[in-house]
């Protein structure tokens, strides 16, 4: 093959890669009525392709969720702004992430908020995202390995927090955890019932709670479970 050839054959990889992008904003994203410019432009230049595992790389931009190890799974392009838009993450947020995963998340969080303290309980986890975020120039990011299913106190309180697996129950910390204002988002629920819940702190002693969509989605590991009925 001639340097030629190889450059042709680059610069169609490309185009290839921007169309699936845009197609993946103007058909999946957009008539959802995520219409946030702010959102819409992070996700259109952060390369969500480098985040997926190599072997579904071709589903990038497609509106799945693509698995990950430990039975986890990267949410669908469509969940992904969805919550973000929810969230409004300004530029000075001090943001608590909760499933670290792919680091994908993580990197449009980072790159729309202050700074990101991103907890997952799998090392390798941990060490992937890093590895994705450092190669992008996504600084603002701390990865932290623990098992953050029933909450997480350090660093609180937060400006908005995202819990990217569901959770059976919301453990009431998590809340005490946002700052007056805060925003969060969660997967509230049980297979295959769950809803995605934003819920602000606009008081001390007091949160507003809004439903944004159903779903079903894998849960955290070590999540907290309801209590169990007996008869």
């Amino acid at each position: 093959m001639t340097l030629s050839t190889e450059s042709s054959t680059v610069s169609g990889l490309r185009n290839t890669t921007e169309t699936a992008r845009f197609n993946m904003i103007e058909q999946q994203i957009r008539p959802a009525e995520v219409l946030d410019s702010r959102v819409l432009n992070t996700i259109a230049t952060t390369p969500r392709e480098d985040f997926v595992p190599e072997q579904y790389r071709n589903l990038a931009f497609s509106d799945v969720n693509i698995p990950l190890p430990h039975g986890q799974v990267m949410m669908k392009p469509l969940m992904e702004a969805r919550l973000l838009q929810a969230l409004d993450i300004q530029p000075t947020d001090k943001i608590l992430e909760i499933g670290t995963g792919s680091g994908y998340f993580t990197a449009l969080l980072a790159r729309l908020g202050g700074h990101v303290n991103s907890v997952d309980i799998e090392p390798d986890f941990i060490a992937s995202a890093r590895q994705k975020l450092d190669a992008h120039g996504i600084t603002n990011v701390s990865l932290v390995e623990g098992d953050a299913a029933r909450g997480w106190t350090q660093g609180g309180p937060y400006d908005a927090i995202a819990i990217t697996g569901s959770l059976p129950i919301l453990p009431d910390s998590f809340q005490q955890q946002l700052s007056v204002g805060g925003r969060m988002v969660a997967i509230i629920g049980q297979s295959p019932v769950m809803e995605a819940l934003l819920i602000t702190r606009v008081g001390e002693n007091e949160w507003a709670q809004e439903s944004l969509f159903e779903t079903d989605f894998p849960a955290l590991k070590n999540a907290e479970q309801p209590p169990a009925f007996h008869f």
